[in-house]
């Protein structure tokens, strides 16, 4: 399956421990993909040791790279944001100067999905590590979402509230005017009515800390989005 296609994503953190029995559960839910990814602590072992338990399992799965050095062939896809709110150019394109020049040569152009960040949530660690402006008005979201679509041409733009339950009027404003671009929701969900919500609105609903809080309750909001036809 595609990522264009993809309703319901769980994401893993690297740095983060997961049974082998709970991941059994997390790769065989249901779930569209799986996103490897997290802000901090993401080393190539980490990665390379979760990228090889999750290939037991019949699931697509993509790397979000947040540090160069933790970059693996073996993925099906590469998710590589710019977090269009930074106040610091590193995090919209410097770090992606980097990779091409040390990378260039040898990268597949298909298996790489640029991403339009947007980082609402200003006590997570994502927002403080790329210095994001995260106090946005309707208007401001609509024009990043805006940005991504006629701008960037990204293909995905991703809402980021990052451990709080976002505001679904901001997400439908920025879904109302995004026509190719797909949008990701990700932040806070705790339950199969969050999820439907945000699956009525958004194109791709991401759960992930709540994986690592209560299992039972993340693994039923795969249904729940997937009962929710847009």
């Amino acid at each position: 399956m595609m990522y264009q296609e993809w309703r319901h994503v769980f994401k893993l953190d690297p740095a983060k421990e997961i049974s082998e029995e709970a991941l059994k559960q997390v790769c065989e839910s249901g779930t569209d993909a799986i996103l490897v990814g997290g802000t901090d602590g993401v080393t190539l072992d980490l990665v390379l040791d979760l990228l090889i338990r999750v290939r037991q399992y019949n699931v697509p799965v993509a790397l979000e790279i947040s540090t160069i050095d933790s970059v693996t062939p073996g993925f099906d896809f590469y998710f590589i944001p710019s977090v269009l709110n930074s106040t610091n150019t590193t995090w919209v394109k410097d770090l992606h100067i980097e990779a091409i020049k040390e990378f260039g040569d040898y990268m597949d152009w298909n298996e790489l999905v640029p991403e339009g960040y947007c980082i609402l949530n200003s006590d997570c660690k994502a927002a403080r590590a790329t210095e994001a402006h995260t106090s946005l008005s309707k208007e401001e979201v609509i024009a990043h979402a805006r940005l991504a679509e006629h701008f960037f041409k990204f293909p995905i733009f991703y809402l980021e509230y990052s451990g709080v339950y976002g505001d679904p009027k901001m997400v439908k404003a920025a879904k109302n005017v995004l026509k190719n671009t797909r949008l990701f929701y990700g932040g806070g969900i705790t339950s199969a009515r969050q999820a439907t919500e945000m699956a009525m609105i958004a194109d791709t609903v991401v759960v992930g800390n709540h994986l690592y809080d209560n299992l039972n309750e993340a693994l039923e909001t795969v249904k729940a989005v997937h009962a929710v036809t847009l």
